[in-house]
């Protein structure tokens, strides 16, 4: 860092010199001891010179005055060399000054990125989002409608522009999420009418699309995954080899690894990229109902009525099996690396840590009961949502509303926060990566089969945001660990 070579407090020799100098020009007054009868001249705009006579009309002129006629004197080029030096000097102390708070804050910043990047891959990174969150208003919540029957699953995009919902009928929609308008819209076709349209001729079960907005990919319930561009949506490849629908979808973030899961109790491993099958995985006993993956090469699936949760360790070809709950596990969502939430038909949640076999947490009726009195069955839990890394979590059933729940610290427990009145089966649902708005595929029945049939439902996308308290002024002086 660069400091001045110049010593404060002391005169410089040649500038007292100079004053003194100027100071005796009178020739012939003095003698009497009187007064001067002179006046002090205006010193002009241009090649100022400012002469002082005596002490005595020197303290008769304003303070301001005399200080600024202190320093209107000629300098010699020594000292405007020296002049120009120190101001140089200064600047670039400043400069300096500056530099160096910059880069300790851009260190603090990265420093700071990074601890949460290993904390992310370690599973122990926790945001605190919940305590903020308000419940949104009825009119808030917007309403997307173009499938004709139940919206089945959908995805949203990583820039959370887009947001692709599949349906019972077998279509796919893009939607723009700020207008809410239908960009593009890929139609089913029909059972044996040949390769001259591309689409889905099944009930569409499972959606996923990379991280990188590139690939969308859908399984159906005719054992077919059809993979898209995202941005044109036009079709690329058809990958076949499950015995059974395809249940779940994922792609591993940050690659084009894609995971399948299916009925048949299979989890498949493809390259997008290459166009090409990979691997299989078994090991349940019992139709697969959903599948979630993140950015290590593992995911994470139920097996239905074989009442287990496996996390698949593909590289090491080892899986995790865990126990929890008594009905078939029909949904699970990865909240980070090493906690995930499943939801099943004893209308239980449970909150998981890959570290224990058994959950940490279980919310039994969590979305109430339904039927006669003395005979009263818990409602599905239908759909599960996270909110990556953070402690916000979401469900959905068919008891007309979305329940949105918070993870106690270090994910060792679960409380209700609010609920947000959605009527219909949600049978899928997502958070935006930003945690901005949480969206939810409704339909008049379940995505499985056709048990009940609510009339008052819509079938549709409900975009619901979510909202946050305003920062208290201790917050707004600083940040949040």
């Amino acid at each position: 860092m660069a400091s001045s070579f110049f010593i404060k407090g002391k005169e410089n020799p040649n500038l007292a010199k100079k004053r003194k100098f100027t100071g005796s020009k009178r020739k012939n007054e003095g003698d009497t001891g009187g007064k001067a009868n002179t006046k002090l001249k205006k010193p002009s705009k241009h090649n100022e010179e400012i002469s002082s006579d005596s002490e005595t009309e020197s303290a008769a002129v304003p303070k301001k005055k005399r200080v600024r006629e202190e320093f209107d004197y000629d300098e010699t080029p020594q000292e405007k060399k020296l002049r120009l030096a120190k101001k140089y000097l200064d600047q670039l102390k400043e400069e300096d000054e500056k530099k160096d708070d910059d880069e300790s804050f851009e260190t603090d910043l990265i420093a700071g990125r990074l601890q949460e990047e290993v904390l992310e891959q370690k599973g122990k990174l926790q945001r605190l989002i919940a305590k903020d969150l308000l419940p949104p208003d009825a009119s808030e919540v917007r309403v997307l409608r173009g499938h004709k029957l139940p919206v089945t699953c959908l995805v949203i995009s990583s820039d959370e522009k887009y947001i692709f919902s599949a349906s019972k009928d077998c279509s796919i929609i893009k939607w723009d999420f700020s207008s809410g308008k239908r960009l593009h819209t890929i139609k089913g076709v029909r059972k044996g009418s040949g390769e001259q349209q591309a689409g889905h001729a099944a009930c569409i079960l499972s959606m996923t699309i990379s991280s990188d907005g590139k690939y969308l990919a859908t399984g159906d319930m005719n054992k077919l995954i059809m993979i898209w561009e995202a941005d044109t949506c036009k079709h690329l490849y058809k990958f076949t080899g499950h015995k059974g629908p395809v249940s779940g979808l994922a792609f591993r973030r940050g690659s084009h690894d894609l995971y399948s899961a299916s009925h048949d109790r299979s989890v498949k491993v493809w390259n997008v990229d290459e166009n090409a099958y990979v691997e299989t995985l078994f090991g349940h006993q019992d139709a697969i109902m959903g599948l979630d993956s993140l950015s290590r090469e593992r995911c994470a699936t139920v097996g239905g009525r074989d009442g287990t949760v496996r996390v698949w360790k593909v590289t090491e070809e080892s899986q995790l099996v865990f126990h929890g709950h008594n009905g078939s596990i029909d949904c699970v969502q990865l909240i980070n690396e090493e906690h995930m939430i499943t939801g099943a038909d004893d209308g239980s949640v449970c909150l998981w840590s890959v570290n224990k076999k058994k959950p940490v947490a279980v919310v039994k009726q969590a979305h109430g009961c339904h039927g006669d009195p003395g005979l009263e069955r818990p409602l599905w839990i239908t759909s599960v949502a996270a909110l990556q890394n953070s402690d916000t979590v979401a469900s959905g059933s068919h008891s007309s509303e979305v329940q949105i729940w918070k993870c106690g610290p270090y994910y060792r427990g679960m409380e209700r926060l609010f609920t947000v009145p959605v009527p219909g089966f949600v049978n899928s649902l997502k958070f935006s990566s930003s945690g901005q708005f949480l969206v939810a595929g409704v339909g008049q029945e379940h995505r499985l089969g056709r048990w009940w049939r609510l009339k008052e439902a819509k079938n549709g996308i409900y975009i619901i945001p979510l909202k946050r308290k305003p920062p208290t002024a201790e917050e707004a002086g600083g940040t949040e660990a």
